[in-house]
């Protein structure tokens, strides 16, 4: 059976996915990476909760450091193709640009980021919560 919280965390995904789709429609470049952003964030978490890594009231607490512990947890050990260990690391600098710098994600970087959101929260939901 699959902790509470981690299902918790795969919804919060799904929902951020689905406002990454809103946006991007709505030509939201920078909400639309945030949001596919922290689809893929939060199914890393959901991730890492059902393999055990880590639990609610020990999450870790940094961005940096959810990635880095997706990387050595799940990434590492083969549980997860690196490919979106990459696309993890290269989402989190486009959205950092988007919320904290001048610059605005282009239209191509904000498709780019839907399609690996979900592709991530797609294969974490087959991985870890298929039931």
């Amino acid at each position: 059976m699959t902790d509470a919280s981690a299902l918790a965390f795969i919804g919060k995904a799904e929902r951020a996915l689905k406002a990454a789709r809103i946006l991007l429609e709505a030509g939201d470049t920078e909400g639309a990476c945030n949001r596919a952003y922290y689809a893929m964030f939060d199914a890393a978490r959901a991730s890492l909760m059902a393999k055990g890594y880590h639990r609610e009231g020990t999450t870790i607490k940094t961005h940096a450091g959810v990635i880095a512990a997706f990387g050595r947890a799940l990434v590492q050990p083969g549980d997860v193709d690196a490919a979106l260990g990459r696309a993890f690391n290269r989402l989190q600098d486009i959205r950092v640009r988007a919320d904290y710098m001048a610059g605005t994600p282009s239209r191509d970087e904000a498709e780019w980021a839907l399609t690996q959101a979900e592709a991530f929260l797609a294969t974490m939901r087959e991985r870890f919560f298929a039931d």
